[in-house]
């Protein structure tokens, strides 16, 4: 029941800014679609298929993991900073655990609501992704771990040039390195060590894998089941560390 009143806050907070969410969330992937695979995607390939066709995974990977994690971390960082809304949650008689998993949730439907734009604007593309439940549950894993580093983020920050910093130096970076718009494999040993330790890095190559018919990396799987487990846990925690203060 608890888990139900966050999520329904979140879906009524959804539905009063539908428009606003909708269209914010077609720009970015429509300019990086537009720009590097429309207009490099007939005249570069990747593995012998086209750059649009290995672009498409990235941007979906990419996609879900920005919006779930803006969608827990503005959130919160707003409730906790500006309003003050989310000391009602604290103070309420509420396992800590149902106000993390709530959210995560609510962050893990975003990002997914997100990705599914991707799939409608990959048909008109030529480049369609087939939909598959195996697909599905790995846009579930990126979302869910993203929400939680979003969740973690907003509830240590102190102010909103904190959060903005995080985001500058962990999410971007991310985005642009972790193989959604190249291979990994073509990079220097020691870069590629450190890529590999990222999170992206192994839900991009999950969600390529299975987009392509080239089944599960289950390493990466792993990978990523640690870290939603670990991040999990730590926000459990973070949150119980807000009620002693």
């Amino acid at each position: 029941m608890q888990i139900k009143t966050i999520l329904w806050r979140e879906w009524r907070f959804f539905l009063h800014r539908f428009w606003k969410i909708t269209t914010s969330q077609l720009v970015t992937p429509i300019l990086y679609i537009i720009t590097f695979g429309i207009g490099l995607g007939d005249k570069l390939e990747v593995g012998g298929q086209p750059y649009l066709f290995f672009l498409m995974p990235g941007i979906l990977s990419m996609v879900t993991m920005r919006n779930s994690y803006y969608a827990v971390s503005m959130r919160i960082m707003l409730g906790r900073l500006n309003d003050k809304s989310f000391e009602t949650y604290i103070y309420a008689p509420m396992k800590m655990s149902s106000l993390t998993f709530g959210y995560l949730l609510a962050g893990t439907l975003r990002g997914l609501y997100a990705g599914a734009f991707i799939f409608i604007i990959s048909f008109f593309t030529k480049r369609a992704i087939d939909i598959t439940f195996t697909l599905v549950f790995m846009l579930v894993l990126n979302s869910l771990l993203f929400s939680a580093i979003g969740f973690i983020a907003s509830m240590v920050v102190d102010t909103h040039y904190d959060l903005s910093r995080f985001t500058n130096m962990v999410i971007t970076p991310m985005s642009f390195l972790c193989g959604t718009f190249y291979q990994v494999s073509g990079l220097p040993k020691i870069f590629k060590w450190i890529i590999e330790l990222l999170p992206l890095t192994h839900t991009t190559r999950l969600i390529r894998g299975v987009s392509f018919g080239y089944g599960v990396d289950y390493f990466s799987l792993l990978i990523v089941l640690i870290y939603i487990f670990f991040l999990t846990v730590i926000a459990i925690r973070i949150c119980y560390r807000e009620i002693t203060y």
